[in-house]
């Protein structure tokens, strides 16, 4: 009798993980994932609701690229990418949505796709203003919660389609034209690097990085667009905009440069990670400026994808850990163990998040599984500043989505395989994911409008 009941216990216990609830006297399980709303099924029309109300059934369109910022109050702000607007039409969006952490709001812009900018006078806030429509741009939020929006791919004042320099502010309630170009393709204007100046502006360029320091300066490095001469390709150049004027810091203003990695661990003045876009960065508590992988040049001229770690001091780059050498395969080791042998293989349009522990949080991407495939992938890693621990997903590339009850945690809940979803974080390290382009509940491939919240360590 007792031997049957310590059994009973034991498929209890089991049952009880399996599901994601606390087994008796224990913790509640993390690092499981929630469906909280959308569809398991790609490409679906956004509902908009009426501008300003949230409502329960607003819910934006499937779609990649997006600009998303996080608020001091923890709402969610997306803006544009490449998607269906409310007529199920798929290109570029200028659409403004908050989600409050229950429901979804349209602020601001169409809910029909490739709109024009409308810039209004530079420096002057107006409720007619805003910007084109467009993807891969950079956002950040200030200290008063103003989002901040540069450059992308997508439409200027006159139609044009192009690579875009210009820089927007939202208030709340009314976008400003700050600084560039009105036009689309700009040149840049390089000035003297290390020395600020008003007439300095990076070149049209989408699918860059950004980060933000904790004196409010934008950072941003890289991406496709324009150097000083007009050529187009891939960047390496630093900026750092103070609220005012823009500064080259580093990197090159020719395009398609290699990387010139040094030795690993050591900082150096000729350290430069190579020309490259749709990268991953983060910022530490230290203040350091964090690069991971990408689509661009290693240290032998070759185009691929990389998952070279890089960081950045304010005055010199130190190659961290992985390969001066494109297409490298991931190691994974035991799911939930660091090691110094992992490393995610290369990559590019993954999806990040920093939490209050200063340790990153990497979601897919499109590269290369553990078997060398190159693909789409669903695999979340964790670096915490030293090593790399693969979390959950999976090592195999083009992975199905697996959605079960909405609004319920569960272990066998996992985003399917994509790229170039939306993310942010709130408190208690909870990780949130949105669309993006990539593998739905049967398999389909194509844009997702799926929201996804997790629990990390």
């Amino acid at each position: 009798m007792n031997k049957i009941i310590g059994t009973l216990i034991i498929l209890v216990f089991l049952v009880l993980l399996s599901t994601g609830c606390p087994p008796p006297g224990g913790s509640k399980p993390i690092n499981l994932w929630t469906w909280v709303s959308g569809s398991d099924v790609t490409y679906q029309s956004g509902t908009y609701g009426t501008k300003g109300t949230a409502d329960p059934t607003n819910i934006p369109g499937a779609r990649w690229s997006s600009i998303s910022w996080t608020d001091s109050a923890g709402n969610f702000w997306l803006f544009g990418g490449y998607g269906l607007d409310s007529a199920g039409t798929h290109s570029y969006l200028n659409d403004l949505w908050k989600f409050d952490n229950a429901n979804w709001t349209w602020i601001s812009g169409s809910n029909i796709v490739n709109q024009s900018g409308t810039y209004g006078t530079k420096g002057v806030a107006a409720a007619a203003n805003v910007p084109g429509a467009r993807s891969g741009s950079i956002g950040w939020i200030d200290a008063d919660d103003n989002l901040w929006l540069f450059g992308g791919a997508g439409y200027d004042s006159g139609g044009v389609w192009g690579q875009l320099n210009d820089l927007w502010r939202f208030d709340g309630v009314n976008w400003t034209w700050v600084s560039g170009s009105s036009s689309a393709d700009q040149n840049a204007s390089y000035g003297t690097k290390g020395v600020a100046d008003a007439a300095n502006i990076p070149g049209g360029r989408d699918t860059s990085i950004s980060w933000i320091d904790s004196a409010g300066n934008l950072w941003l490095f890289g991406g496709y667009g324009l150097n000083g001469a007009g050529s187009v390709g891939r960047l390496n150049d630093l900026w750092r905009f103070d609220g005012l004027n823009w500064t080259w810091i580093s990197g090159s203003n020719t395009v398609n440069q290699i990387g010139t990695y040094g030795t690993k661990g050591v900082a150096h003045a000729t350290n430069i990670p190579g020309s490259r876009r749709k990268s991953t960065g983060w910022i530490d508590s230290d203040q350091s400026l964090w690069l991971f992988g990408g689509s661009g040049y290693a240290n032998n001229g070759t185009l691929g994808y990389l998952n070279d770690l890089w960081k950045f001091d304010g005055v010199n780059w130190t190659w961290i850990s992985g390969s001066n050498i494109v297409n490298q395969s991931g190691t994974y080791g035991s799911k939930g163990t660091a090691d110094t042998a992992n490393i995610p293989g290369g990559r590019w349009f993954s999806i990040s998040w920093i939490d209050s522990s200063d340790n990153l949080r990497l979601f897919g991407g499109n590269g290369y599984d553990s078997a060398g495939t190159v693909s789409y992938l669903n695999d979340l890693w964790k670096f915490d500043g030293t090593n790399w621990t693969w979390i959950s997903g999976s090592n195999i590339v083009n992975q199905s989505g697996s959605y079960r009850i909405k609004g319920q945690e569960d272990a066998a809940n996992m985003p399917g395989a994509r790229r170039a979803g939306g993310n942010w974080i709130t408190s208690g390290r909870i990780l949130w994911l949105f669309g993006g382009e990539g593998y739905d509940s049967v398999g389909d491939f194509s844009l997702l409008n799926d929201l996804w919240k997790i629990q990390v360590k």
